[in-house]
C-alpha cells in the first residue's frame, strides 16, 4: 500500500472511492460531510436515506454521484469522551472497514479525511496515529493507493510525522 497526503479539498479527488466522516444516521452535517454532499449533489443524502444507519465505528458505500470519486465511502467515527469510552478503537474499526469495502468492491485508490478530529472532538495527534497505524496493519489487497486529504498546516504536519520512519 502506498500512502499519499494530499494537503486540499477531498471532493476534488479522481480517486474510486472518498471516505466521508459521517454520523450515524448518515444525514449531511458540516465540516467534510457537508463538503462532500454539497459536492455529491441531492442523489448522496437520497442514497443514505436508503441504507438507513451505520453504528460507530463502521462504514457503508454509496456511489459518488457528481464527485469525481465512483464511490463515497461512509466512515462513523467516535464522538472524543476523553478517550477512555473505547475511542481509539471505534476510530480504528472505522478507518479498517473503510478498507474492507475497499477491497471488497475492488478498489484500488482511496481518499481519507481525518475522521472524528472535527466537530466530534478526537484530538488530531491520537487520531492521526490510529489512522497511520491502521493503514499500516492493513493485510488485504487492496486498497493499493491511500491519500490522506487533509486540511491545513497542522493537519499535514500531524500527518507527516505520523507517517515519518
Amino acid at each position: 500500500m502506498r500512502i499519499e497526503i494530499h494537503p486540499g479539498d477531498i471532493t476534488r479527488l479522481a480517486v474510486d472511492a472518498i471516505v466521508n466522516a459521517a454520523n450515524e444516521q448518515l444525514l449531511p452535517g458540516g465540516g467534510v460531510c457537508g463538503a462532500i454532499h454539497r459536492a455529491a449533489g441531492p442523489e448522496l443524502a437520497k442514497a443514505c436515506a436508503a441504507v438507513g444507519r451505520c453504528p460507530t465505528g463502521g462504514a457503508v458505500i454509496t456511489p459518488g454521484f457528481r464527485l469525481p470519486a465512483r464511490f463515497v465511502i461512509h466512515a462513523v467515527g467516535p464522538v472524543w469522551q476523553g478517550g477512555e469510552q473505547g475511542e481509539p478503537a471505534l476510530l480504528a474499526g472505522a478507518y479498517r472497514r473503510a478498507l474492507e469495502l475497499c477491497d471488497e468492491q475492488g478498489l484500488e485508490s482511496v481518499a481519507f479525511p481525518a475522521i472524528s478530529t472535527g466537530i466530534y472532538g478526537y484530538p488530531l495527534e491520537a487520531a492521526t496515529e490510529v489512522a497511520v497505524t491502521t493503514m499500516r496493519g492493513w493485510q488485504g489487497v487492496r486498497p493499493g493507493r491511500v491519500i490522506f486529504a487533509v486540511f491545513g498546516a497542522e493537519a499535514e504536519a500531524a500527518y507527516r510525522r505520523a507517517l515519518a520512519p
